[in-house]
This record gives structure tokens, sequence and C-alpha cells, in this order.
């Protein structure tokens, strides 16, 4: 019985470490205020930053849920355990074998522990140096995360803006990535991708060396979330160029806006609607402006400085190559794997699982 009584005192402390970790005091604190602002009586009047809220609580909800009935468990074990029954032995171990297969299987919660861990994703790609082959191969990267979005269930993706090269692949994309601790798990995909390759597009068919930047941003879509000073925003209307319907291409529904303090600009021309664009640029504009605060730890978003745009594209994160040899290796982790063509159809999971895990023992490095 005492074997039994200290393994439940260790798992009861490994759940209160977790919960610590996992900040739930300040998780509680979001959610009564979430539900105070959804009993009132005109929280529907906008029905949009009303369905935000409603799914923000959700996910609040459902992340902390299992962790506070597993705490209530394993607390009303030990207590059945002090009492020193032997009759009750039986029934205690099957109920600590229960308890510690739960923990278990939350345990994946913990490598999701950062701020904006359970949040959506802005993720954008970048043609870098390279050419037409950077282009093609900023499109090859663009298909890899939509394979992996469409082989999770609960997942979706959305292009949001898209500029297409001129022979071919494409210069830039964002899209928006929804599901359960998107941003946790691909945040780890930000920084610059290089790929080996024999070129398609050179016509001695010679060996190529190609990047691509990728931008994983967690979505900020409540302007509540982040208060950013009109005065500090430019805002400038264009006519929308490349492809489109002709509503597009004939009318200034393009949308440019400026972040005076940080130099940040972000451009949407996708929309129709330039209130629309306008919306969504804003949502980009916060969740930017959102991920410097939490990388420069300033309280104040005056006080950010403009991201350095020359150092990011040095901070390659991982290589692709495909000739003389197949791999893909990542330079943090050190994982790698030969199957490159599996990882460019979207089978990312280990390189993702492996990355949470170095940043889960390495904790001052991204």
């Amino acid at each position: 019985m005492q074997e039994l009584i200290d393994n439940i005192i260790k798992l009861q402390k490994q759940v209160e470490t977790a919960l610590n970790q996992l900040q739930v005091a300040s998780l509680k604190k979001q959610i009564d205020n979430l539900k105070t602002e959804t009993s009132n009586s005109d929280f529907w009047r906008d029905s949009n930053d009303a369905q935000i809220k409603v799914k923000r609580l959700s996910k609040l909800m459902n992340k902390i849920e299992p962790w506070i009935n597993l705490q209530k468990q394993v607390n009303e074990i030990k207590e059945l355990a002090l009492l020193n029954d032997s009759n009750m032995l039986a029934e205690l171990e099957s109920q600590y074998s229960n308890s510690l297969k739960q923990f278990k299987e939350l345990k994946t919660d913990l490598l999701y522990s950062g701020k904006f861990d359970d949040y959506d994703v802005i993720l954008s790609i970048y043609a870098g140096a390279g050419g037409t082959d950077a282009q093609d191969w900023a499109e090859m990267l663009m298909r890899m995360y939509i394979r992996w979005v469409e082989a999770h269930k609960g997942y979706s993706v959305t292009i949001i803006d898209q500029s297409m090269g001129e022979e071919a692949g494409i210069k830039s994309v964002t899209m928006e990535i929804n599901g359960s601790f998107v941003y946790g798990k691909l945040n780890g995909e930000q920084g610059v991708h290089r790929l080996v390759r024999l070129s398609p597009y050179n016509s001695d068919n010679l060996r190529q060396t190609s990047f691509a930047k990728v931008d994983v941003l967690p979505k900020i879509d409540q302007p509540s979330e982040l208060d950013i000073d009109e005065k500090d925003l430019k805002i400038d209307v264009f006519r929308a160029g490349g492809h489109g319907g002709q509503s597009v291409n004939t009318t200034d529904s393009a949308v440019r806006i400026t972040h005076i303090p940080t130099g940040i600009v972000v451009a949407i021309q996708n929309e129709r609607s330039q209130l629309q664009n306008k919306e969504t640029a804003l949502v980009i504009l916060r969740s930017k402006l959102a991920k410097l605060q939490l990388e420069q730890h300033s309280q104040k978003i005056s006080q950010l400085k403009g991201p350095n745009e020359a150092a990011a594209w040095g901070n390659q994160i991982r290589n692709y190559v495909m000739h003389p040899y197949s791999m893909v290796k990542d330079l943090r982790t050190k994982y790698e794997t030969s199957d490159v063509q599996s990882v460019l159809n979207g089978k990312i999971d280990e390189l993702i699982q492996t990355y949470l895990d170095w940043r889960l023992n390495n904790p001052n490095k991204q």
C-alpha cells in the first residue's frame, strides 16, 4: 500500500507542476472575463466579435478542464489511499492506473504552453535568392503546408493573398490555418528554408540552391487583444494588380497599412471589398506586432523596434537536399530523414514533434 501511496503523491506533484506550466490560474481569469462578457445583454450586437470570443472561450475551457478534472481525481484517490484500507487496494490501483494513463495523454499539452500556442495561424512564404527556382521553391513549400493541413482532421486553410511568379511558382503567399494548437505546432517552421536540387529552369540542368522564408504568426483577430494607436498607422488604397476578377483590377480595392513606429507594412489585395482588405490587413498587422512584442519583451507597442529583415534572411533552419543525395535536415534539432518526397508531400509531423521536444529542453532557444 505504501508504494501505491508514494506513486499517487508523485503523480499529484506532476499534475500540479503541469498546471503551473500551463498557467491555469491565468487562463481561469481569462475564462471568467469572457463568461462575464458573454452574459451581457448586448454581447451579440457585434456578431463577428461575439463569435470570436465564444470560440476563444471554448478553446480555453477545452484546454484546462481535462487538467482540472484530473487534479481533482488524483486528490480524491490520495485521500482514499491515506485511509490505508487494504480492502480498497485493488480499486485504488485501478483508479491510479487510469489517472496515470490520462496524465500521459495530456502531457503533450505541456509542449503547447506558449502564450499563443492555441491560436490559429497566419503563415506567409516569401521567395528569396534563386530567381525562378526560388519562386518555384516557395510554391513547393505552400503545397507542403496545405498537404499537412489536409492530413489533419479539423484543420483548414484559406489563401488570404498570393503573388504569382513571372515564369513559375509564387513570389509570396499568405494563408490562414485553423486548428487545435496550430500555432504551437507550426511556429517552429519560422525561418529560412534552403533547397538544393538540379534546376528544371536551367538549360544546363545544373545544381541550384534556392531560399524561401516562412513567417508564422498567431492570428490576433480581436482588436482588444492588442491596442494600436490609430495615429501610428498610415493607410493607403490603390488599384489591385495581377490575377483577379474584373472588379479587383478596376477599383482601388487594395489596401496598404504601415505601422509608422516599426516600419511594418502589410498590403492585401485579394478581396473585392476595400473594407475586407483593410480588416484582413489589420488582423495581420496585429499578429505581427503581438509576436514582435513577445519577442522583445515590451509592455508597450510604441516601444517596439522594427524587425531586422536582412538578419532574418540569415536565420536558416532547415535544408532540403535533392541532389547529389536525398536528405532533409533541421539545423536546430539535428533531425534528418532521407525521405525528401514524403516531407514535401506534407509529412512533417516528425520534424514538428522533434522541434517541440527540443524547445521544451532548450527554453532559451527558439
